[in-house]
């Protein structure tokens, strides 16, 4: 699977999760450096708080549009640090 923004790879893995029809990608197939951490934080019944980051590539910003559950409640336990992707990140193999 790929996470695809604005024609830049922002995740690559064979090895996704998928919880509501979303991919979550292992941390260590992230590109990390067109990341910025954000504030903003929502919470799940059953997944728990996840965290956001704004993806940046050359001057576009989308803001909020990656997701994780760091410490994610025991029934989203298999997406723990995982990372998702919405607001136009095309997700696909």
């Amino acid at each position: 699977m790929r996470a695809v923004w604005k024609d830049t790879v922002i995740a690559e893995s064979d090895d996704t999760v998928v919880v509501e029809g979303n991919h979550y990608f292992p941390p260590e197939a992230v590109r990390w450096d067109l990341l910025e951490p954000t504030d903003h934080s929502s919470v799940c019944p059953w997944k728990g708080t996840a965290r956001y980051w704004t993806v940046v590539v050359v001057e576009a910003r989308n803001e909020n549009a990656v997701w994780s559950y760091p410490t994610p409640k025991s029934a989203a336990a298999d997406i723990a640090g995982r990372v998702a992707f919405w607001k136009g990140v095309q997700v696909g193999a």
